[in-house]
């Protein structure tokens, strides 16, 4: 290894370093409440050093969410078989994206404050769209499986896909946020898988049911979460951040 590969490999060993104690940080205390210099100090590095890979707590913030939800993407493509029904493949997905975040409550907490509270964290632009972009693709997920139980004719063609996704995906941080951080802990799984599968039995019959009026009717029905991503996030990107 050259003296050029082992400096960036040192750079980049550092800048993981800074992000793994950053986000223990961030899980075990808060985003608002975690400084710069205590992310210095558990990184054993000045403060000086940590401006040299990141110019922000934000910037911080930014990429732990890329690298989690990314992380999250490649499970849920990797889970994703179309050897499977779309009921099966849509509960798979549901239960991989619950359990993803009881295993980190605090990542939920982050993601959705960035989902609703975006313009409070001072990221930039480009931050914003790249952490829109990589949720995005991660529950475009959700309409890959809703198009295979059309092509399957589990469900019928006249479903609007796109809608339902935002449906679901709604759908599932709110029973997420309904649990996550309240209750006897050992009891959380439980309870969000219990009504994880209750929600998705229900969608899925009217799935199977609907026909072109009735949807019409309903399609504007979002939970609080997918009203926000369509208004807020996705608006923002389609115009440019206008």
């Amino acid at each position: 290894m050259g003296l050029q590969e082992r400096r960036e490999k040192e750079k980049d060993n550092r800048r993981m370093l800074i992000l793994e104690s950053a986000r223990s940080l961030f899980f075990a205390k808060g985003f608002k409440d975690v400084t710069v210099d205590e992310v210095a100090k558990l990184s054993e590095l000045g403060k000086g050093s940590i401006y040299l890979y990141f110019s922000s707590k934000e910037e911080i913030y930014a990429q732990i969410l890329l690298h989690d939800v990314e992380i999250f993407y490649q499970q849920a493509i990797a889970l994703f078989n179309k050897r499977k029904t779309a009921v099966d493949s849509l509960l798979e997905f549901s239960f991989l994206y619950a359990d993803f975040f009881l295993k980190e409550p605090e990542l939920f907490r982050m993601l959705m404050t960035f989902m609703l509270r975006a313009d409070q964290l001072s990221l930039s632009e480009e931050q914003y769209k790249n952490i829109v972009a990589t949720t995005r693709k991660a529950i475009d997920v959700i309409s890959c499986v809703l198009k295979h139980g059309i092509d399957s004719k589990e469900f019928p063609s006249t479903i609007d896909i796109k809608y339902n996704q935002f449906i679901l995906w709604g759908l599932l941080n709110g029973i997420i946020a309904l649990y996550i951080f309240t209750g006897a802990e050992a009891k959380r799984r439980e309870k969000i898988h219990s009504s994880i599968k209750s929600a998705l039995t229900i969608h899925v019959l009217g799935l199977k049911q609907v026909n072109e009026d009735f949807f019409d009717s309903w399609k504007n029905v979002y939970t609080q979460f997918a009203r926000e991503y369509e208004e807020s996030v996705e608006s923002r990107l389609l115009n440019g951040g206008g």
